[in-house]
């Protein structure tokens, strides 16, 4: 996990605006929100702030409602997708917008790895090439045929999803390896915020939370489907904070993710007495376990 404040906050700005540049090629959906299957995104949160113990210049403000909520990703088992008709792309349909070079360099090394058996569309990646440019000319993976150019269709014998997640799984890897920094971190929302203190002093603030709706910019509330307020995402057995260990630990570090981890058990300690969970997430199940 990189240390320098400057870079951090930039690469996160142009994360920010990876998901505007998607939302603005989002197709229009009206009223999909109001399905019965999505819950609000308007709702009490309980947020937990704490110094991070690695860096005594920074502080996590963290979504506890969200961290420890049953949320799992349903892709390829009941997920609508972003798309109204193309339910098996997922959140694919629009290709990975790149964090910066460093991130597509990176993605560069694995695509380089990836076989015909595992890559349904390899020769059309390795002739014509897997990386275009959107209206705006940022760099991200190539859409085609309707998705991204890395994701293998239903019926593909090397099975069907991200080829380089498929890849991270074959060669004992963790998929935020392989993935474009977007892939992996979805639906985890890192954002950064510099705060002067009133003794002079300024602290950067790193924020965990859930990528909602209104992560994906004004048109996010038109995508067909998103699964973080949808209630058939939310039947995991374990919580967030459990289930995106990797994640979560390459996003912190691991002080902080260990620090965290303390704070969500101390939160869901109060289930197994019979005491209510405040603010819990509105599409978890009604009792999780």
């Amino acid at each position: 996990m990189p240390k320098t404040k400057k870079a951090k906050a930039d690469k996160s700005d142009k994360k920010a605006k990876s998901a505007k540049q998607k939302q603005k090629q989002a197709p229009t959906t009206a009223g999909s929100q109001g399905s019965p299957d999505e819950k609000s995104i308007d709702f009490p949160r309980a947020w937990v702030e704490f110094p991070d113990p690695a860096d005594d210049e920074q502080v996590f403000r963290c979504d506890l409602t969200w961290l420890t909520s049953r949320w799992t990703c349903i892709f390829g088992s009941g997920c609508q997708g972003i798309q109204a008709g193309r339910a098996d792309d997922g959140c694919c349909t629009l290709g990975a917008h790149f964090s910066d070079e460093d991130d597509e360099k990176r993605v560069a090394g694995y695509v380089a790895r990836l076989t015909p058996d595992i890559w349904q569309h390899h020769d059309v990646g390795t002739e014509t090439g897997w990386v275009s440019k959107d209206e705006d000319g940022e760099r991200q993976t190539r859409p085609y045929n309707g998705s991204c150019i890395f994701q293998n269709r239903p019926g593909f014998k090397g099975g069907a999803g991200c080829s380089l997640h498929i890849l991270a799984i074959k060669e004992g890897r963790e998929p935020l390896e392989t993935k474009p920094d977007v892939c992996w971190q979805l639906p985890i929302r890192r954002t950064y915020e510099w705060i002067d203190r009133p003794d002079d002093t300024r602290v950067l603030q790193v924020s965990i939370g859930e990528y909602d709706r209104r992560g994906w910019g004004p048109g996010g509330h038109d995508l067909h489907w998103w699964c973080t307020s949808a209630t058939s995402a939310h039947g995991a057995g374990d919580p967030v904070y459990v289930s995106y260990r990797p994640e979560l630990t390459e996003l912190m570090g691991k002080a902080g993710y260990d620090k965290l981890v303390e704070l969500c058990e101390e939160r869901l300690a109060v289930l197994p007495k019979g005491l209510p969970l405040v603010a819990p997430h509105p599409a978890d199940p009604a009792a999780p376990a």
